[in-house]
């Protein structure tokens, strides 16, 4: 398993849950304003050390009784191989696990909740699930893709665990009219939208690694 970061203790990344936050390496997805560039692009992550799941587990077992749950961001998490085998451990602690994904994987994450090794999903929904939108947000192009976030957004509603869909809104692609139809889509379900927050974005990061070539 790549892991690029681990976060000790957070608050705000469960709601009403103290937990540790992984960060994997490695994303399918290019979106600009990603806020996480030295965990996606190949030129950033492999500058740096991978950090041994040794040390991940070596802390956690000392947190038991201090930490809640065990946050899996990224990057993508489920483009590793190795996930399910990596959460089974985690789980054999006896932590709850919150995984992040941008829904890319449905057979996977099927996988998972068969098995009752997620606790709380939350899925990014880039934009209308529509493949021109979703190219526009995400630079990324599969023949595929609508149906398997059609797909995972199912799964997801079938599961019987708690989740949410979360979409950042975008000034320069998500209108007026963007944002309603999203909100209409998931009226039902738990659907959050959130503000883009200016910072070192991916767009910006790779205009720097062209310069050094």
């Amino acid at each position: 398993m790549r892991i690029g970061a681990l976060l000790k203790q957070s608050f705000v990344d469960w709601e009403g849950k103290t937990a540790a936050v992984i960060f994997t390496k490695g994303c399918n997805f290019r979106c600009g304003y990603c806020h996480n560039p030295s965990l996606v692009l190949p030129e950033l992550l492999n500058r740096t050390t991978d950090i041994s799941e040794k040390e991940i587990f070596d802390y956690l077992k000392t947190r038991k009784n201090r930490l809640d749950g065990v946050v899996i961001t990224g990057g993508e998490p489920t483009i590793h191989n190795d996930l399910k085998g990596f959460i089974s451990s985690i789980k054999s602690l006896s932590y709850k696990i919150k995984l992040d994904t941008n829904g890319t994987n449905p057979l996977l994450l099927a996988e998972l909740l068969s098995e009752k090794l997620i606790d709380f999903i939350a899925m990014d929904i880039k934009t209308i699930i529509e493949a021109e939108k979703y190219y526009k947000v995400s630079n990324y192009s599969n023949p595929d893709l609508m149906s398997k976030i059609n797909s995972l957004i199912k799964i997801i509603r079938n599961s019987g665990i708690e989740y949410q869909l979360r979409t950042t809104v975008l000034p320069n692609h998500h209108t007026k009219e963007i944002v309603n139809k999203l909100q209409q889509k998931f009226v039902k379900d738990n659907y959050v939208i959130q503000q883009f927050r200016q910072c070192d974005v991916l767009e910006r990061t790779l205009n720097s690694i062209k310069s050094w070539k």
